[in-house]
Parts: structure tokens; C-alpha cells; sequence
């Protein structure tokens, strides 16, 4: 029984962390307030409903309404200190347990201030770089509460960042030649940030408003539904018994909630508590448990159909369809998850693991049937987005609006079966759909400030600040493009340490991705712009679980009672073999699918990949059927490479032998990088035979 109470314990400390992380820290529960940051919170869901169906407004009010809803959320969400001072006044402001007068103030002021583009739009479109005193002194105070508002929710980073950004172009002529532009006035930035939409009111708002916020909803009201719960009981059904079971049910019940959950912290939370607890009960250590949740729920974010809130933005950046991003991102996503599954199959044989007992588990095909109805919103989706070619924002609406009717009918159904009121089935049915529409919300606020912050450094950077980026980073690398990839995942990992991805991804891409297409151009290095996009994305989801301050470690800490920094470290070495990949995706680019037409020759890409990383998982473990000997971990090196990038070692190996233009192999083409892939298969099943042999000889000692 005291067990079972501090687990419940444990897992209440991980919740907290993960809506501290998501929906701020300040929680009113009495009194008339309560129900103050709810109904804004649906007003703002609702808002976003209309504007997808059948309100239509201008692009820059939409904007605007957005980033005002997401503000007065987030001062309303977190008071100005976290941590409680032992000053009268400070503590009076970081109180968590109601508002302040100076956050409702704040809250209404920061909100009109948001909307101030709206009250004077005909003003402001007739006098656009000419702003009277009145403009700079709103989009001053605009600037400056808008810094607060993403201190306050995501932490001190982005703001000191983008402060730095700021002071950056108005001294920039007084920097070393090198570094120095034209400096820019208080009117142009003004101008720029706060009157137009080069700025806060930028792209990434833009699709923030428009394309993220649904998606977070639909997920959300998915989770609010059951279907994180069906998802986990699915997973564990299916593989629970098998060695290692916990954690391979883990790794699938993730991958399929990271599908529509977007978060790695959320879904560190959702699928760790069940999970982390039964994989330490099989015999996992405590720290590599919550390592192992940690690692597919950061991963998350690579499953399609959502992505997480950046890869919207990666497609309205590079100017491609949505579906287009989830093609590029099906192959790294898929094999990595198996990868993972591997890498836990792995541990498992080390440690001599079983998996939990058939009797203990849940019935696959009654659990499957159980929760089938929540596929048909997952599929809805699914089918406007890629067979209808709907606009993202569509296809999220009807798949919500297809939830919204399945709820009351699950609950009506249960109810029904089990003798119980169809008056309260309905009631329990509203109270749901109201949790979601404020769970959507809530989950937003931090998106929407972040992403209007990160706008400011966007702006920044189309000021001048581009072109001495390019240049620094060419100069650091000594022109060597592989260190210029290398400068680009450690800035991206460091950035992403205090930031959310999303907010990592808009700075990454405005300062490195166009230098990474340029410099890679220059150096023969030919490959789409969504490589870059996606290159940095990657790097930004692995910031989610590296030390010290990723937040999914601390969460699966929480429940796993393990120290948080040694669970992040070992989440991240199992996700070093996600890092490998985007450098292998920017020298074969059949990785992510670009020009590729052939569904066989997709699916040898495929197969390939994912020996390829099944190799990696081994040479990291130093673990096949038995312990790697170091002549076995050059051969795992060696057949990695070759299957990640067929195309340079067929440039590198083969082009001295083949000469002839006509060759059936010649250097380059698809027949090259088959060849030297089937000999890379070769080289891994004789390498798994003499493992096989050595188990054998290990078994008969």
C-alpha cells in the first residue's frame, strides 16, 4: 500500500512538471477566478474552430487576435517568479494559488497592446514606415511585454537571445567590420516588428494561428477522449510479453500517441506512467527506464501525421505541402522508432530480462476492438490530408469535428451497456470536449508566445544580419561543409536545451538553414532546401532529453525515482542514433524520398535504412547476440555507412572500376547504391552468423 502511494506520488510530481512545462504554474481552484482562465481558454479554442469553418478574416487580424489570446493566457498561466521570495511584494506576485491585480492588469494591457494593429489597421496600412510616437511607443511596450510573457512561460533563453538580436541591430554599425551592418533605427524596427508582418505578426504566428493550433487541439481532445490510455493497453497487449516487453510496449504506445500528441513532455507523462513502472518491475534499472520513455517520447515529434508545431512551419518556410514534409519524414521516423525498439530488445538480453507474464496482460484482439473508434478520427485525418489533399487546417477541423460526435456516442454507449443515466453519459460527454477545448488552449499559450518571440530574431536577421552569418559560420568551419553541419546540430542542441522545438527550429532556420543550402552549394553538396529545414528540426527534438535542463528527463525521473540528469544522459546515447541521420539525409537525400518515384526502389530505401540502424544500435550497445569485439565494431561501421550513403562510397569505390558511361553500375545511379547496399546486407547476416556462433559456444560453456 505505501508503495503504491508513493508511485501515485511520483507520478503526480511528473504531471505537475509537465503542466508547469505546458500550462503554467499558477493553478486557482476556488472562488469566482477559477473559471476566469477556462473560459478564455475555450473563447480562444472556439475562436480557432470558427476561423477554419466559416468565419474569414484577414491573415494579419487572425494574427493578432492569436498572439492576444496566447499572452493574456500565459500572465494569467504563470506569475512573474517561480520560486517564492521571502520580500512582502515579490511574494504577493509569485502567488500560484490565485490572480494579482498586477497580472490582470498586465494580462489586459498585453492583450490590447496584441490587438492594437487591428484598432488602427486603415491607420497603420497607410503610414507603413513612418510610425507616429504613438506606434513606436505601443510597439515598444509590445516588444518589451512580450519578453516578459516568454520569460515568464518558457524561461530566460529566448528572451535573452532575442534581446540580444535587438541590441545587435541597433549597434551593429559599431561592431568589427566583419560583424557590423547598418544600424537600424527605432522607427524601421518599429516598423518592421510591430506594424507589419516581417515580424512579431511573422510566418511562424501565421501558422501558429492557423495550421498548429488545431492540430494541438485534435490532439488533446484525442487524449481527453481515452485514446492515450487505449493506445498504451494496445502496445502492451501486443508486445508486452515478449523479453523486454515493457519497454517495446513503451517505445509503440509513444510512437502512436506521438502521432497526435506533438510533445515530448506530454508524452512522457501520458505513456510513462503506466509504462515506466512495469519495465522496472521486469528488471530494468530505474534511470534506464525512464531513460527508454524519454527517448521514444522525444521521437514523438518525428511521427507523422503532426509533428509537432515546427514541421507546419517547415513546410509554409519552404514553400512545399504539408504532405511533402510527412513523405520526407515517413523513412527517419519509422526506422528510428525500430531502432529504439531494438536497442530496448538489446538491453534486455544483456540484463537477462523477461517480459511480464500473458496472464497479467490484456487480451490483443479484445483490447484492438475495444478501442477502434478512436482510428476513425486518426484516419479522417489521415485520408484529407493525403489521399483529398485538403489544406492542414481542414483536415484537422473535420477530424475534430468527427471526435466531437464520437465522444458523446462513447459515452452514451457505455452508459447504455452498463445500465448507467444517458443524462450523465452526456454531461461526462460536454465536461470532456470543455477539457479538451481548455487543454488545446493551454497547451498553445506557450507556442503562441514563443513563436512571436522567436518573429523578433527572424526580423533581426532580414535587417543584414544574414549574410555575416553565413560568412562567421564559413570562417569557423574553415570552409569544410561537414563542420559546418557540425556548428549548426551543437548550436541547434545548446539553443534547444532552454527551448521548446518550435521555438528552436524558427531561430535555427532563420540564422543557419539558408547557410547550410549556400555553403553545401559551394562545396558540391547539392541537395532540397527541406533537408536543411529538416536537419535542424531533428537536432532541436534531441534538445528535448540532453542535459541539463530537458524537461522529458525530469518528468520520466519523477515517476522512474531516478536522478534526472543520468536518465537524460542515457536517453540521449539512446538517441545518438537519431543524430546520425540527418547528417545522412543531406548526402542521400533518397532518405527522405526527394525524386523518388520507384515504390521498390522506396521500399530497398527502406529496408536498407533500417538494417543500417539496427547496425548503429549495435555498435553503440557493443551488443549483437553477444558482446561486439572491436574488429566487429569497425565491420558495424562500416556496413552503417554504406547503407546511409550508398551514393558517395559507390562515388568513392566504384567509379575507378567503371568506367564505361553505359555500365549497368555505373557511379551515381541507383544501381550503384543498390550494389553497394546488398553487399552491405552481406556483410551484416555473415556478421550476425558469427554472433549466432559465438552465443553458441557462450551457451555450451
Amino acid at each position: 500500500m505505501i508503495e503504491e502511494d508513493t508511485l501515485d506520488q511520483d507520478i503526480q510530481r511528473a504531471q505537475q512538471i509537465a503542466e508547469d512545462a505546458e500550462g503554467g504554474t499558477r493553478h486557482v481552484t476556488t472562488g469566482w477566478s477559477q473559471y476566469l482562465v477556462p473560459i478564455i481558454a475555450v473563447s480562444w479554442s472556439l475562436f480557432q474552430l470558427a476561423i477554419s469553418s466559416f468565419i474569414l478574416l484577414d491573415s494579419t487580424i487572425v494574427r493578432a487576435i492569436h498572439l492576444a489570446f496566447a499572452i493574456t493566457l500565459v500572465f494569467l498561466c504563470n506569475p512573474m517568479f517561480k520560486r517564492t521570495p521571502k520580500n512582502r511584494l515579490l511574494k504577493y506576485l509569485s502567488k500560484t494559488d490565485s490572480y494579482t491585480v498586477f497580472d490582470i492588469l498586465l494580462a489586459v494591457v498585453s492583450a490590447l497592446l496584441a490587438l492594437y494593429i487591428i484598432i488602427d489597421y486603415e491607420g497603420i496600412s497607410m503610414r507603413q514606415g513612418i510610425p507616429l510616437p504613438r506606434d513606436i511607443l505601443i510597439g515598444l511596450t509590445l516588444t518589451i511585454v512580450l519578453l516578459e510573457a516568454a520569460r515568464r512561460s518558457l524561461g530566460l533563453t529566448l528572451p535573452i537571445v532575442a534581446i540580444c538580436f535587438i541590441l545587435y541591430s541597433f549597434y551593429a554599425a559599431n561592431m568589427p567590420d566583419a560583424l557590423s551592418f547598418k544600424s537600424v533605427s527605432i522607427t524601421k524596427f518599429i516598423s518592421k516588428m510591430t506594424m507589419s508582418t516581417q515580424g512579431i505578426y511573422g510566418v511562424p504566428l501565421n501558422v501558429s494561428a492557423n495550421i498548429v493550433f488545431l492540430f494541438v487541439l485534435f490532439g488533446a481532445m484525442l487524449n481527453e477522449a481515452g485514446a492515450g490510455k487505449y493506445f498504451v493497453d494496445l502496445a502492451f497487449s501486443l508486445l508486452g510479453g515478449y523479453k523486454g516487453g515493457p519497454a517495446k510496449a513503451a517505445i509503440l504506445a509513444s510512437g502512436l500517441t506521438g502521432m497526435v500528441s506533438g510533445s515530448s513532455i506530454a508524452n512522457t507523462v501520458t505513456t510513462g506512467t503506466f509504462t515506466i513502472p512495469l519495465m522496472k518491475k521486469v528488471g530494468y534499472p530505474d534511470y534506464k527506464a525512464g531513460a527508454v520513455e524519454v527517448a521514444c517520447s522525444t521521437n514523438g515529434q518525428l511521427m507523422p501525421p503532426i509533428m509537432g508545431a515546427a514541421a507546419f512551419i517547415i513546410a509554409e518556410t519552404c514553400n512545399i505541402a504539408y504532405v511533402e514534409v510527412i513523405k520526407a519524414a515517413a523513412i527517419p521516423a519509422v526506422i528510428s522508432y525500430i531502432a529504439l525498439m531494438y536497442i530496448s530488445h538489446l538491453e534486455a538480453s544483456k540484463l537477462g530480462l523477461k517480459g511480464i507474464p500473458k496472464d497479467e496482460l490484456p487480451k490483443f484482439f479484445p483490447t484492438l476492438i475495444k478501442g477502434l473508434h478512436f482510428m476513425i478520427p486518426l484516419i479522417m485525418l489521415i485520408f484529407e490530408l493525403i489521399v483529398m489533399r485538403h489544406s492542414p487546417a481542414l483536415a484537422a477541423f473535420r477530424a475534430i469535428m468527427v471526435l466531437a460526435v464520437l465522444i458523446p456516442i462513447e459515452n452514451v454507449y457505455h452508459a447504455r451497456k452498463q445500465g448507467k443515466s444517458i443524462k450523465k453519459a452526456l454531461l461526462r460527454a460536454v465536461r470532456q470536449i470543455w477539457d479538451a477545448l481548455v487543454g488545446g488552449a493551454k497547451n498553445m499559450m506557450g507556442i503562441g508566445v514563443a513563436v512571436a518571440t522567436a518573429g523578433i530574431i527572424v526580423g533581426v536577421v532580414t535587417f543584414g544580419l544574414g549574410g555575416i552569418i553565413t560568412e562567421a559560420i564559413e570562417f569557423l568551419a574553415g570552409g569544410r561543409f561537414f563542420l559546418i553541419l557540425i556548428i549548426t546540430a551543437i548550436a541547434s542542441l545548446i539553443l534547444g536545451m532552454g527551448l521548446p522545438t518550435t521555438a528552436t527550429y524558427i531561430v535555427m532556420a532563420a540564422l543557419t538553414a539558408p547557410v547550410i543550402v549556400e555553403l553545401g552549394a559551394q562545396n558540391g553538396v547539392i541537395f532540397p532546401i527541406i533537408a536543411a529545414h529538416l536537419f535542424v528540426f531533428f537536432f532541436g527534438i534531441l534538445a528535448d532529453d540532453t542535459p541539463p535542463v530537458g524537461l522529458a528527463a525530469y518528468a520520466a525521473a519523477a515517476i522512474a525515482k531516478s536522478n534526472p540528469i543520468k536518465t537524460g544522459i542515457q536517453g540521449f546515447m539512446y538517441d545518438i542514433r537519431t543524430a546520425i541521420l540527418p547528417f545522412m539525409f543531406i548526402f542521400n537525400t533518397d532518405l527522405i524520398l526527394h525524386n523518388v518515384t520507384s515504390v521498390w526502389y522506396g521500399l530497398w530505401i527502406f529496408g536498407t535504412s533500417l538494417v543500417a540502424m539496427l547496425a548503429f544500435a549495435s555498435l553503440t550497445l557493443s551488443y549483437m547476440r553477444v558482446k561486439v569485439s572491436w574488429y566487429e565494431s569497425i565491420l558495424l561501421v562500416v556496413i552503417t555507412g554504406m547503407l546511409l550513403v550508398p551514393n558517395i562510397i559507390a562515388e568513392k569505390v566504384l567509379t575507378p572500376f567503371l568506367n564505361s558511361a553505359d555500365s549497368l553500375f555505373t557511379a551515381g545511379s541507383h544501381s550503384s547504391s543498390v550494389l553497394i547496399g546488398a553487399m552491405a546486407l552481406v556483410l551484416y547476416g555473415f556478421l550476425l552468423f558469427m554472433q549466432g556462433k559465438k552465443k553458441s559456444a557462450q551457451e555450451r560453456i
